[in-house]
């Protein structure tokens, strides 16, 4: 008995003693060093970003692109782009590239994708944007970047009058790429088999479709089903209006009959009439 009640005695002497030396042990610690705010901008892919933009598609792809892409990258040689800095960031990095989209106008009668869409093919220029690569710095991601850097080739898109869509693929093991795409509210259309060839082996891909301006897809299920009711109806409108003229035509046809009939017995009596008033009487 004694020793419990030293014990409890001894803990709330310590609990005192550590608050008047200002410690307290049920307050979280403060980190001494937090991380910096990022403060985020973008803007097109400069010559100066040459060397960390090889860098950062050699380290987040599997695939090993050819230093003239690099180069019409940065040259926007037919080819558009931008680049997500970090303009707090310290030691002259505040102009580095954290991430980066890159994407290029192609014809839209040319595309692999012209079948899906509901253009007007006496348009020969109507065209559509493609997305070559996106990417983040690992240390970057969960920020909102590359959501940001996909609404920047959309409404760069958009503000194409020509322009019917946007595209792109995703190789099909690329989980938090489709999640983000489907969230953008990119439409999946086609999966496209062994389309990649990695270190000898094949992947899938999924197309990927975002349209603007008017563009749309040739005929979706529900609009199919839409069109199939509304011919559906036309048609039965159709019927039912030649039914009707058809009633119409009889019944004047019949009211026609009816008239000479009802002409013929009053012109009929009154020749009967006529001929009994003239052997009645004399006629001079």
């Amino acid at each position: 008995m004694w020793h419990k009640w030293k014990e409890k005695f001894m803990c709330k002497f310590s609990k005192y003693i550590q608050h008047l030396q200002g410690i307290d042990h049920t307050m979280p610690m403060v980190n001494p060093n937090p991380p910096h705010r990022s403060t985020i901008c973008y803007r097109p892919i400069q010559p100066a970003d040459l060397e960390i933009l090889e860098q950062i598609h050699t380290d987040l792809f599997p695939i090993r692109y050819e230093s003239e892409f690099f180069q019409n990258v940065v040259n926007g040689h037919d080819i558009v782009s931008w680049a997500a800095v970090d303009r707090s960031r310290p030691n002259g990095q505040s102009d580095e590239l954290i991430g980066f989209v890159t994407a290029r106008i192609v014809l839209a009668k040319e595309s692999e994708i012209g079948d899906l869409l509901n253009y007007d093919p006496s348009k020969p220029d109507q065209t559509l944007v493609y997305i070559l690569t996106l990417g983040v710095v690992e240390s970057f991601r969960n920020l909102g970047i590359a959501s940001a850097l996909i609404r920047e080739v959309i409404k760069y898109a958009s503000s194409i009058p020509t322009c019917r869509a946007v595209y792109l693929h995703v190789i099909s093991y690329n989980n938090p790429a489709i999640l983000l795409y489907k969230k953008m509210s990119f439409k999946c259309v086609r999966r496209l088999q062994d389309f990649y060839l990695i270190n000898g082996q094949h992947y899938d891909s999924y197309l990927f479709v975002y349209y603007v301006n008017g563009g749309r897809s040739p005929c979706s299920p529900l609009e199919f089903v839409t069109a199939t009711l509304n011919h559906m109806r036309n048609g039965l409108k159709l019927v039912f209006g030649r039914l009707r003229k058809n009633e119409d035509r009889k019944l004047v046809s019949k009211w026609s009959k009816c008239k000479e009939s009802h002409c013929l017995i009053t012109t009929t009596q009154s020749r009967k009439n006529l001929t009994a008033e003239c052997t009645g009487y004399e006629c001079v």
